[in-house]
């Protein structure tokens, strides 16, 4: 009976040995499909393409034992399957052959194991203005006779620059908290009132672009301006305005759309009066916005659709050398998002939009007026904008 039993026992020990082995092997392949999740969600958050995404993700895998020679990568931003396919989130789904051992008497093929990891950033805190250049000096800039309020939101600075955030001169900012990726100068006064955050966070992660996957709107019906004086009355039209939209005089009112301006800039003369809500103005091939300190704007952003909350909208292949100038009178209004992703934004209004939603995201952003600015804007259209963020495992 023990002979007769004897290949039993050895075959299960066999079994219970190359199980092991595969659950070990099983749990490697695990950590390096966290690994590279954790990493892809980072790339992911500072709005890295997703070639670098791929990449780093792949190169992380195979620092923690996964082969390309022996398995496969998926990386999918956002995820295709499971409960958390949101653009935050990043996939990663790794396969890997592992050699048979008792059970190649049985089948010859590799056994093949899979591994599956979501990481999504989550943000603990939204800006109001948020400057995505990752190398400029005083990348948000305060100075000036300035008081700059915002309510339950921070400032934050995507560049490495000792001096990403200053404050300076007689100036005055008062914010939740200031983040950077790099340092901060404060020769001002700089109020922090956030009640988590005690002081300045330097050295932080770079926040995500929140408008990285907007489209560029169609040109549309093309549009010629009127002559215009300081004494007429027009009402333009969305659409295509080839040769730009300046200057701006007398009353003019925008009829709600999108208005695609190239060939020129979006200038507002001197005593001129601009109104217009529900419109977008994408600024196209180095089209600029200067708003003359005399005049009276009163605009906001669509409240839903592709464009909701965008007021202004920057070429992305827009020079870094363009500056966009907000001036206006006391009583100006624009109300929306500053979106210049390649370029600067100086403000110097001493305004600020209904109920303080006038949000900038711009490459670098310069701040000369006295304004109130606050976060809650969701009803105006306006979504969050990133500063404080974590990564997590949630798959």
């Amino acid at each position: 009976m023990f002979a007769l039993a004897m290949p039993l026992v050895v075959g299960a020990g066999a079994l219970g040995v190359e199980t092991n082995y595969q659950y070990i092997q099983q749990t490697h392949l695990q950590v390096a499909a966290d690994a590279a999740a954790y990493v892809g969600a980072l790339d992911n958050r500072a709005s890295a393409t997703s070639s670098v995404v791929t990449a780093d993700a792949t190169a992380i895998a195979t620092s923690n034992g996964w082969s390309s020679t022996a398995g496969t990568i998926q990386v999918n931003t956002p995820p295709t399957t499971g409960p958390n396919q949101v653009p935050a989130a990043t996939e990663v789904v790794l396969s890997q052959n592992v050699p048979r051992f008792f059970t190649a008497y049985f089948n010859k093929g590799p056994m093949v194991i899979h591994a599956r990891a979501v990481a999504i950033y989550t943000t603990a805190a939204n800006a109001c203005i948020l400057a995505l250049s990752k190398t400029a000096s005083q990348a948000v800039n305060v100075h000036g006779n300035t008081t700059v309020t915002l309510v339950s939101c921070d400032v934050m600075a995507n560049s490495i620059a000792s001096d990403a955030v200053n404050i300076w001169g007689s100036a005055k900012l008062s914010t939740d908290c200031v983040v950077s990726a790099g340092g901060y100068a404060n020769s001002g006064g700089l109020t922090l009132t956030g009640p988590t955050c005690p002081s300045v966070v330097t050295q932080a992660p770079r926040a995500h672009d929140p408008y990285a996957g907007l489209p560029t709107p169609p040109t549309g019906v093309s549009r010629t301006l009127p002559n215009m004086n300081p004494n007429s009355t027009t009402t333009l039209l969305p659409g295509y305005y080839s040769g730009g939209m300046g200057s701006l005089q007398g009353n003019v009112t925008l009829s709600p759309g999108v208005y695609y301006v190239s060939g020129g800039n979006f200038d507002v003369a001197s005593n001129a009066v601009v109104t217009g809500t529900d419109v977008t103005i994408y600024l196209a091939a180095g089209s600029q916005v200067t708003m003359n300190g005399t005049s009276h704007v009163t605009l906001a952003a669509p409240t839903s659709g592709t464009y909701s909350g965008i007021l202004f909208f920057g070429d992305r292949a827009g020079a870094s050398s363009a500056i966009n100038k907000f001036d206006g009178d006391s009583s100006s209004s624009l109300t929306g998002d500053l979106y210049f992703p390649t370029q600067s934004v100086t403000y110097q209004g001493n305004y600020s939009g209904i109920d303080g939603c006038t949000h900038v995201v711009a490459d670098t952003v310069n701040w000369t007026g006295s304004a109130t600015i606050s976060v809650d804007c969701t009803k105006h259209g306006e979504g969050g904008i990133p500063a404080r963020q974590s990564i997590k495992m949630v798959e």
